[in-house]
């Protein structure tokens, strides 16, 4: 069931902002206003009195949960069985304001939350774009917080660091911050004079890994081999192959679903990397599996897709082939003004994640959450229309937010897509 739906009259191709699909809703692109209008009359304020009533920013905060709040209601999930929050701002004097509002919102029971900063969002003026994952009453899925020992939060965000709902666990974005949030932890240190002693990344992700997701994941009752869908972000796309790397020796045996992504900035100066993790309870009858599609594989970093119960996680995709951009996308490159080269991007996308998919027991009707990291925001209306000619009776649950270039050439898109695949008798 969808809701929040701008029809493709509006724009030549529909939008919705909530999903309820069996026992999940998804809230996605939440900013403060609509997209019919854009920012709200009560988040701009009145031109003639800018400082008047709250700041800026907490208006948008609260503007943008009242519309979370409202969705929710609407599906029938209470705010306290919210598991996942994601938010992206394009500048940093937004956060504090809307920790304030979020507080406010959720109280004590702010679910694991990943924020990045992003270089642009789609409305002109937003400063905040959000998407939300809850569960429905019932089903045994009432979200229980997971307290691991010796991984921080900061107070100022209040968020849990792990929740388990059912057999799935959700784990906060976690970066390599001491608990005070005043410098790296040790072991992710690299002194400035210690040319050679240790590379940033790896000293990072290998910490991340083994000292702040094996730790929540525990307190939860998983584990890394349970693990089935993780996005990264890092401040450098240049990192890539020593993440890889360290992230490969954790989990390429047992892999888990991967997109990737170079983020305008964390929340700690120091940090270069920020990872968030799903899992499945090491005890729970949910199984774990690993989806395979050869023909996609120049086009992810993970495997094709991981199937969790009625949950399907594919890896973030880009339309790459061995040699870089596929051909489509660059001989169609001189038709930027049209979105020539999205287009064909966004193409090649749809039909692997289709495949993906099909595969996995579900297919792209179906999908749930759609995340659109685009570096150039030129092609956008060009690449969502591609939607509109594959699935015209379905709108996209969107979320897209412009990010830093990525590490292959002319790529200016990754598409983080979730699909439902409901179980038998569901």
């Amino acid at each position: 069931m969808q809701f929040g739906v701008v029809p493709r009259e509006r724009f030549g191709f529909s939008v919705c902002s909530a999903v309820k699909a069996g026992r999940w809703v998804f809230l996605s692109g939440l900013f403060g206003g609509d997209l019919e209008n854009g920012l709200a009359p009560e988040v701009l304020g009145r031109p003639g009195l800018p400082l008047a009533g709250l700041p800026r920013h907490r208006r948008e905060g609260d503007a943008v949960l009242r519309r979370m709040v409202a969705l929710l209601d609407e599906s029938g999930a209470p705010l306290s069985n919210a598991v996942r929050l994601d938010q992206f701002y394009p500048t940093a004097a937004a956060v504090d304001p809307y920790h304030h509002a979020r507080k406010a919102c959720f109280g004590s029971l702010i679910p694991p939350s990943t924020s990045v900063l992003a270089e642009e969002l789609l409305v002109d003026g937003a400063a905040l774009d959000v998407s939300l994952i809850a569960v429905l009453p019932g089903h045994d899925m009432e979200p229980r917080r997971a307290i691991p020992p010796d991984v921080p939060v900061p107070e100022h965000s209040g968020f849990a660091t792990s929740v388990a709902a059912g057999d799935y666990v959700f784990v906060a974005g976690q970066m390599a911050n001491n608990e005070a949030m005043s410098e790296l932890a040790g072991p992710a240190y690299r002194p400035a004079k210690a040319i050679w002693n240790g590379t940033d990344v790896r000293l990072q992700t290998e910490f991340l890994i083994t000292s702040r997701l094996k730790p929540s994941l525990a307190a939860a009752g998983s584990s890394l081999a349970n693990a089935v869908k993780a996005q990264v972000y890092l401040t450098d796309p240049a990192d890539l192959p020593n993440f890889m790397d360290v992230w490969n020796r954790h989990f390429g045996d047992n892999p888990c679903a991967l997109t990737v992504v170079t983020t305008s900035g964390l929340g700690f100066s120091d940090a270069v990397i920020e990872i968030n993790l799903i899992a499945l309870r090491d005890d729970g009858a949910t199984q774990k599996q690993v989806i395979d599609d050869e023909a996609s594989r120049p086009m992810r970093l993970g495997p094709a897709a991981v199937r969790a119960g009625d949950l399907v996680f594919l890896s973030g995709l880009y339309a790459a082939d061995e040699d870089g951009l596929i051909p489509s996308a660059r001989r169609a490159g001189h038709l930027k003004p049209f979105g020539g080269s999205a287009r064909e991007q966004m193409r090649a996308i749809l039909a692997a994640s289709g495949r993906i998919l099909e595969a996995s027991g579900s297919a792209l009707p179906n999908v749930v959450r759609a995340q659109h990291f685009y570096e150039d925001f030129g092609g956008f209306l060009a690449s969502q229309q591609v939607w509109q000619e594959v699935l015209p009776d379905h709108p996209v649950p969107l979320q897209a937010v412009r990010l830093p270039p990525g590490p292959v050439p002319g790529c200016e898109l990754v598409v983080d897509l979730w699909g439902y695949a409901p179980m038998d008798g569901a």
